[in-house]
């Protein structure tokens, strides 16, 4: 991943070019959502338009989920039908990886979202996601783990499998070719 939080100019319009395809191709994810005023939001800050390229270059094919009038902010999810490709294979955080005495996966979930500048979703947002397509019958992706749960060891994930959501959970220190995450973000 790139040091700099910056795109070129060429990479700016095209990302601006796939998010705004991508919005007016699922308008089911965002009734009542202008695509002339997100785009105003992320004109304005750069660099959440940098997260967003990450979103997209790591497979989470990003989309407007929202808009939280209290903070005049639009919400963007991984909208992609499988968990991200380029994130698969990756514990759940730090402590897990660092637990590991063999076989360590390349990074974990937790620091890669951050890294990115992007939050893994919850699993209320998860099966709010789901509630606007059928996301991840094949694969599972890590949500954000209670405190308790993960003092415990343990961490948690979502798929959808048989039109249900299902929650699961696992040592933190697992990692599957079929499991990666999901993030959100705030413009």
């Amino acid at each position: 991943m790139e040091n700099k939080k910056e795109l070129s100019t060429e990479q700016h319009k095209e990302l601006l070019n796939v998010l705004k395809v991508r919005f007016e191709k699922n308008m089911n994810r965002h009734k009542g959502i202008e695509w002339e005023k997100v785009l105003a939001k992320l004109e304005a800050n750069t660099e959440k338009l940098w997260s967003l390229h990450e979103m997209e270059r790591t497979g989470g094919e990003p989309d407007v989920i929202g808009h939280d009038k209290s903070t005049n902010e639009y919400i963007f999810y991984d909208c992609s039908a499988e968990s991200p490709k380029s994130r698969r294979s990756l514990c759940y955080d730090r402590e897990a990886l660092e637990s590991r005495k063999e076989h360590k996966p390349e990074n974990n979930a937790v620091d890669l979202a951050a890294a990115m500048g992007i939050e893994l979703l919850t699993e209320e947002q998860y099966r709010e996601l789901q509630k606007l397509g059928n996301f991840d019958l094949k694969t599972s992706s890590w949500v954000k783990t209670p405190a308790e749960i993960r003092k415990l060891g343990g961490a948690i994930f979502c798929d959808r499998r048989y039109n249900h959501v299902f929650v699961y959970h696992n040592g933190a220190e697992s990692y599957y070719g079929a499991r990666a995450f999901r993030g959100s973000l705030r413009v």
